[in-house]
C-alpha cells in the first residue's frame, strides 16, 4: 500500500471513529501529506494514528488530535488564526487549506530546531505563505491580532495573558491545561462580546510543556 493509501485509509478510519465531523476538515486532511511533516526515518509510519518525534525534542500530534482540534475549532474561510507550539506544521497546513487564500495563518515556535523543521516542512509541501515565527509563543503574535481561532499546542499553567488579550470576541481558544508530562486537559475557551471566557473540557492529553514568560521553567 503507498502512502496515499495509507493517508485515504486513516482519514477514513477517523471519520468512522467520529473524530472527523466536518466535510471540510476530512478534505483538509486528504489533501496535506502527513509524510512530509515528519522525519523520513519515520515515513512508513506517517499514517499510523499516533504521535511521531520531530527535531528539537518535540512530538507531531497522533493524527486523531489534530481530528479533534480542527472539529472543534469550526474554522471559516478567510478568518485568522494563530497556533502557538507550531511543532512540524502540519496544523498550520491543514488550517491553511481551510480558511483559504483569504485567510491569514500564523504559527510561532520558541525551540530554533524545530522552528527550523516546521519551516522546511512547511516549504517543501507548498504552504509558503503560512507566516511561521521563531519566538516565545506563550506572548502570542500581537501583530497580526486579533485572531478569531488560536490554538496553544503545548501544555500550559493557565491561559497566558497575551493569548486572551490577542482573542477576538467571539473567539475560539484551544489549550492545553496541565502539569509537564503529568494529568493534562485540552481545553475549549470562548470569548464572549464582553470578554468572558467560557471553558469546556474536551478530553485528557498528553503534550510537552509550553515555555516562555507564561511557560513552565523547564530546564
Amino acid at each position: 500500500m503507498n502512502l496515499l493509501d495509507k493517508r485515504v485509509k486513516l482519514i477514513k478510519t477517523l471519520e468512522t471513529s467520529g473524530y472527523i465531523k466536518s466535510s471540510k476538515v476530512k478534505k483538509a486532511m486528504l489533501k496535506v501529506p502527513r509524510e512530509l511533516f515528519v522525519p523520513e526515518k519515520y515515513l512508513e509510519e506517517a499514517y499510523f494514528d499516533t504521535p511521531l518525534p520531530i527535531p528539537g525534542d518535540q512530538t507531531i500530534s497522533a493524527p486523531h488530535i489534530h481530528a479533534i482540534t480542527l472539529s472543534e475549532l469550526k474554522l471559516k474561510p478567510g478568518e485568522k488564526f494563530l497556533e502557538i507550539g507550531a511543532g512540524s506544521g502540519i496544523l498550520l497546513a491543514y488550517v491553511r487549506e481551510i480558511v483559504g487564500e483569504k485567510g491569514k495563518v500564523v504559527g510561532v515556535e520558541i525551540n530554533k530546531e524545530t522552528y527550523e523543521f516546521a519551516k522546511k516542512n512547511l516549504e517543501k509541501s507548498g504552504y509558503k505563505d503560512v507566516i511561521l515565527i521563531h519566538g516565545d509563543g506563550s506572548l502570542g503574535y500581537p501583530k497580526y491580532a486579533p485572531y478569531d481561532k488560536i490554538v496553544v499546542s503545548a501544555a500550559s499553567p493557565d491561559i497566558p495573558q497575551p493569548i486572551i488579550e490577542q482573542l477576538k470576541p467571539n473567539g475560539t481558544l484551544l489549550i492545553v491545561i496541565g502539569s509537564p508530562y503529568g494529568e493534562q486537559q485540552l481545553i475549549k475557551v470562548k470569548k464572549t462580546k464582553t470578554g468572558k471566557l467560557i471553558k469546556k473540557e474536551i478530553l485528557g492529553v498528553i503534550f510537552v510543556p509550553l515555555t516562555g514568560r507564561y511557560g513552565w521553567k523547564c530546564k
